[in-house]
């Protein structure tokens, strides 16, 4: 019945070819207008796994108490001060906007952590502390009573008049001398230069998380763009830049986080998708040049394709309304599978074309030869995808909903549009059969030792199997991203610190207590390296760390308070300081080659350059070292004054962030080891699993996505096989047929898992979706192979199917080979493992399918003009 009615149906189209024609471009065109109109990408990656799994339950009630700050402002600068100023600037412009950014929280910078940062050091270090700032108690007044540049140069004044006096060694303003040369240095050459009080007093540089901060911002977003935050990230970038921070501070601003790591991704994606689907349509066009030999015969399967790619994607914008990051793939993958049976049809109507130079006649023979394998592999594909409805992936349930209907769209195309513009376009008739017949001596030679080819096929794929064991599956999506994006190359420098790496675990308790307690058995686990809970931010030993600040407070009050300040000085009193300084630090070290005396002897060469410099010059240096000292004097005011820390007295802010209004609390805990490595993760895990099992956060959602995307592929895969088998079961009526055409695909899917282990191509969130593409390209070809034994044919390594095959696999090749050189890692991994299915599922079908089904039960001779050789009949 489907035999004959394709018949029919293409001997319509071919006679009403106008028609069919003009139909199917008005198709076309509407189909295009309409995707143009209502094209949209869901750009939300939460929502490509089901959130109705107990784990996504988890993380949206913990998101839902505690909501994520999407992005994370990283502010750096040369020096401690600069990083502490630029950081407060834009924090306080940022929060003006509250229509964009509704939350901006300082994270480890601000005013609490100004006033009360001493009291997270340990007792040792601030007892350390207030003995240095009493030794420093001279200077500090000195520096206080006259904060300019006048000040800081009578300071190193007394201080080289200590040295020439012998109450202080040379080698004592070592550190200090170095620090100025520095500054002043790059005040003169023109260099952004800015003077550190802090670093002089720590006496070596200062570690790197002092010259970074963080700011978290939960921005505004808009999912209808493809960038749903890049209103907010270039509102702080305009922000950054209208502060003038890099000028003013030496600062720069870098954003990372799900938002920017997101947006930088979706812009990558953009452009890889036009650049790689406009790649497939041309490499598509040079293999169908080589299957067909005719632009005639090109330009109607070509616009069959066109119309059939225009009228899936206005078909998947009905049904599921947008597309996700995984069914955008099916641009690619329908110009990759849905030339398939364009190929297959032309390829036999050229052959027909031989034995029937009518072209009407050729239409029909090719439908009647080509129709039952075309429509059992399109039903066989279209089952395939259609398996992956019920999974819990939604981004490849979505895609197998698609690109079902897509397989059936371009079966529908391949029997209607194709005829017709071939009976439109009349291409001329075929002066040769068509076929490999070179290959006719390898066909030979693969029947004769069919046994031995199929034990030693079997062997192969066997001895791999435990290499299966070894097969990876990297289930950090940020892998997937271009390692030289902004927000990749800002996080990665973050991960180096565990506690700002984002993999950590994190568990919503119904108390701040009940979050302590679980902290504790956490805690010890070797997995786990630091718990944190609101309770953990509250320092110990305050009341002895409080006492020694206040007594140096008492002591340091005159100094850091004078009664009275000298009048800001003019630019002549400058000057003349710093000749003096330069004088006196010369007189200090004269013509002596102690330690640090060639050192000294350049500052005052440089503080006299400084001097006979233009007015402007030294208001650079007057802002690159005043400024900062006013900043610090402020500091150090703040921080000898701290108030005790209690749940009462932290910022709101920081106490939103542990416990939440209705009174849960946030337990985190971070892991030990390297928080790239997903075997750390992995562990990290599962261990923190079993000891707390509601437990969310970015470890757990990573190792539980990949988890349920491998269950929903392993589930979807045996859906789609035994949906396959019952398919072919009602069409073959034999079980050895649906054998022999299941066996083959299934060896193909293990060889190239195999072949992934020992090439190092781990599995991902990206490309693990070339595994269900395996079963629709391997069915397909597989199908055709059966159908045609079936008919009792011979010789197939020869004929005319395999022309097609080879030629079909190409153009898949191809089209997927446009994806393996993309810029974005994500997508050129999912390239590179379709490529390397196609090859294994290729193969298995040229090679080995003819070999393991063997002669046909019943042989029909064929002329030469077929394409194949002579057979006797059985």
């Amino acid at each position: 019945m489907i035999h004959s009615a394709i018949v029919r149906i293409v001997d319509f189209c071919a006679r009403n070819r106008w028609t069919i024609v003009i139909a199917g471009a008005l198709l076309m065109l509407g189909a295009a207008a309409f995707d143009a109109a209502r094209f949209l990408i869901n750009t939300d990656i939460e929502g490509l796994i089901s959130q109705n799994l107990p784990w996504r339950q988890r993380e949206l009630e913990l998101f839902k108490a505690f909501p994520k700050k999407g992005i994370l402002v990283v502010v750096k600068a040369t020096t401690s001060e600069n990083a502490e100023r630029a950081t407060n600037a834009l924090a306080q412009v940022l929060s003006k906007n509250p229509d964009l950014f509704p939350t901006v929280e300082q994270l480890d910078s601000g005013d609490f952590f100004e006033r009360n940062g001493l009291l997270f050091e340990s007792p040792g270090d601030v007892g350390k502390t207030a003995e240095g700032l009493t030794r420093a108690q001279p200077l500090i007044a000195a520096l206080a009573g006259d904060p300019s540049l006048r000040g800081v140069m009578t300071a190193l004044s007394f201080a080289a008049e200590g040295v020439r006096a012998g109450r202080i060694r040379l080698e004592q303003l070592a550190w200090p001398l170095s620090l100025a040369d520095r500054t002043l240095s790059n005040v003169l050459s023109g260099k952004p230069a800015t003077f550190s009080w802090q670093e002089l007093l720590q006496s070596q540089p200062p570690p790197a998380k002092q010259l970074r901060h963080l700011i978290g911002v939960q921005p505004t977003l808009n999912f209808a763009e493809l960038q749903p935050g890049r209103k907010a990230e270039e509102g702080i970038r305009r922000a950054a830049a209208d502060l003038d921070l890099q000028n003013k501070f030496d600062a720069t601003v870098d954003l990372t986080g799900e938002v920017p790591m997101n947006d930088d991704q979706f812009s990558v994606i953009r452009y890889s998708a036009v650049r790689d689907t406009l790649t497939a349509l041309f490499g598509v066009l040079i293999i169908l040049w080589l299957a067909l030999h005719s632009w005639k015969i090109i330009a109607a399967a070509f616009f069959s394709l066109m119309v059939g790619l225009a009228a899936t994607a206005a078909l998947g914008l009905v049904l599921v309304t947008s597309f996700n990051l995984i069914s955008i793939a099916l641009f690619v993958l329908f110009v990759g599978l849905g030339v398939d049976f364009g190929i297959q049809f032309s390829v036999r109507y050229r052959a027909e074309r031989y034995e029937h130079p009518d072209l009407y006649e050729a239409l029909r023979w090719a439908a009647r030869k080509a129709g039952n394998p075309l429509s059992l592999a399109a039903a066989a594909t279209a089952v395939g995808f259609f398996a992956f409805l019920p999974t819990s992936y939604r981004g490849l349930s979505e895609l197998g909903l698609i690109a079902g209907c897509g397989m059936l769209v371009a079966f529908a195309c391949s029997i209607t549009l194709l005829p017709a513009s071939l009976a439109l376009l009349k291409p001329p008739g075929e002066p040769a059969p068509v076929g490999f017949r070179s290959l006719a001596p390898l066909d030979d030679f693969l029947q004769r030792h069919r046994i031995a080819v199929i034990v030693g096929t079997f062997l192969v794929v066997i001895a791999g199997i435990p290499l299966l064991f070894h097969l990876q599956f990297d289930f950090n999506p940020v892998d997937l991203q271009s390692p030289d994006s902004p927000s990749v190359v800002t996080y990665r420098e973050l991960q180096t610190n565990p506690e700002t790496s984002g993999n950590d675990a994190e568990v919503l308790a119904p108390s701040l207590e009940t979050a302590d307690e679980t902290a504790k058995r956490l805690a010890a686990l070797p997995e786990v390296s630091r718990t944190l809970t609101l309770s953990s931010l509250i320092p110990a030993d305050q009341d002895q760390k409080i006492a020694a600040l206040k007594a140096a407070s008492q002591r340091l009050g005159p100094a850091l308070n004078p009664p009275m300040m000298r009048p800001a000085p003019s630019d002549q009193e400058n000057t003349a300081a710093l000749q003096n300084a330069a004088e006196v630090l010369g007189l200090a070290v004269g013509n002596g080659d102690r330690s640090g005396a060639e050192a000294a002897r350049h500052v005052s060469d440089l503080l006299k350059r400084l001097a006979s410099a233009e007015a402007g010059i030294r208001a650079k240096a007057d802002a690159a070292i005043v400024q900062p000292l006013i900043f610090d004097l402020d500091l150090l005011r703040k921080s000898l004054a701290p108030q005790l820390i209690t749940i009462k007295t932290m910022p709101p802010d920081l106490v939103r962030d542990w416990v939440s209004p209705d009174g849960r609390a946030r337990l985190q805990a971070l892991p030990t080891g390297d928080p790239n490595d997903t075997n750390v993760l992995r562990d990290f895990a599962t261990a923190v699993l079993r000891v707390e099992p509601s437990a969310a956060g970015g470890a757990i959602s990573l190792y539980e996505a990949a988890r349920t995307v491998i269950s929903a592929l392993v589930e979807a895969g045996a859906l789609a096989i035994g949906a396959i088998a019952i398919l072919l079961l009602v069409a073959l009526r034999r079980l050895t047929d649906v054998l022999l055409t299941l066996i083959p695909l299934l060896l193909a899917g293990v060889l190239t898992l195999e072949i992934c282990v020992l090439v190092g191509v781990s599995l991902n969130f990206a490309n693990i979706i070339a595994l269900p593409l395996l079963l629709g390209v391997g069915v397909a070809f597989k199908i055709y192979y059966i159908m045609a034994w079936r008919a009792g044919k011979t010789g197939l390594l020869q004929s005319t199917l395999t022309r097609a095959v080879i030629f079909s696999a190409l153009t898949t090749a191809t089209a997927f080979g446009s994806m393996w050189v993309s810029s974005y890692p994500g997508i050129s991994s999912m390239g590179k493992l379709m490529a390397l299915s196609l090859l294994c599922t290729m193969g298995a079908a040229v090679f080995f399918q003819p070999v393991l089904m063997g002669p046909p039960r019943q042989v029909k001779v064929y002329s030469e003009q077929d394409g194949n050789l002579h057979q006797a009949a059985e």
